[in-house]
């Protein structure tokens, strides 16, 4: 019986997709599983900090995030537009940090059907808190490569989207 290769590489602590995949898979399909394994790699580090370090979580984080860009308020489907989420999925979120006094929500006046959802200056202070930590936390991720490396894989992905929403 001939001995096969282990499922997971050096250094992996679960077998992930990637790991377990075919070498003679398409390399296509093995960047995108690459892609995939390194994204929940930092997800899952990034809601262990952001829970441990400043009591959020990451879809909190997230709608204070689309909120701080933006100027103003926006309506339920335009933060649901923000996140790639439906809006089912945003209103618990959005109904947690408002109790918490970091988003406030009011009447559209332009439609009362839907609200209008902004970042109050709580909400500005603690992202304000984050972002420093966010950036570091990246800056320490991506530390074994250099700045060119990092520049170039910027301009890979950015090729990678533009291809991805071509794609029918």
């Amino acid at each position: 019986m001939s001995e096969s290769r282990p499922l997971a590489r050096a250094g992996a602590s679960v077998v992930d997709r990637e790991s377990a995949s075919p070498q003679d898979e398409k390399l296509e399909l093995r960047v995108w599983l690459r892609f995939l394994s390194v994204f929940k790699i930092v997800e899952g580090k990034l809601r262990t900090r952001l829970r441990s370090n400043f009591d959020i979580s990451t879809p909190r984080f997230d709608v204070l995030a689309i909120l701080h860009g933006h100027s103003g308020a926006m309506t339920m489907g335009e933060l649901s537009s923000g996140l790639m989420v439906t809006t089912g999925n945003v209103t618990g979120i959005v109904d947690m940090l408002i109790d918490e006094g970091l988003v406030s929500k009011s009447p559209n006046p332009v439609d009362r059907r839907s609200h209008l959802i902004e970042i109050t200056p709580a909400g500005r202070r603690l992202f304000a808190r984050i972002a420093p930590a966010l950036a570091k936390w990246f800056e320490d991720a991506m530390s074994e490569m250099t700045a060119a490396e990092i520049k170039e894989l910027q301009r890979l992905l950015g090729k990678f989207k533009a291809s991805a929403n071509k794609w029918q």
